[in-house]
């Protein structure tokens, strides 16, 4: 193989989809995201797959719910409920098949779900979101 065969493969390597993944196959959440806050060619080709992501359970907005907030950084407080608390600006809406056992605000947790990419609007909550992991599981991370 000569350099630039081997730079072009490398090259090629470096772009696919799956080298934004972590060793241990997380996506970060930054990787569903373009600069601009569009979504990113990984997101838009995983879409309708089952990805896992690591976080934070924000305080659930109500109790016995299938649905919580992954945040990036832990939150103390429900970021959606305190109006002079800032918006995080790297949130990803979770639905559960099940009723969640909620998770202290600082443990880290894995979430896995299908990734659901699009605006949507919770009809029972009213939350308001553009990314969605369904039919989710999470776990300590």
């Amino acid at each position: 193989m000569d350099r630039r065969t081997f730079l072009g493969a490398s090259l090629a390597v470096g772009f696919a989809p799956h080298a934004l993944a972590q060793d241990d196959g997380v996506v970060r959440m930054r990787d569903l995201y373009n600069k601009d806050l569009s979504f990113s060619d990984y997101a838009k080709s995983m879409e309708g797959s089952r990805i896992s992501v690591q976080g934070f359970m924000a305080p659930p907005l109500k109790a016995e719910s299938s649905f919580f907030v992954l945040t990036k950084r832990p939150m103390a407080v429900c970021p959606f409920c305190e109006t002079e608390a800032e918006w995080p600006d790297d949130i990803l809406a979770v639905y559960t098949k099940r009723t969640l056992k909620t998770v202290p605000f600082n443990i880290r947790i894995v979430t896995s779900g299908e990734l659901a990419l699009g605006t949507y609007t919770d009809p029972e909550l009213g939350f308001v979101s553009r990314v969605r992991l369904v039919d989710a599981t999470y776990g300590r991370g």
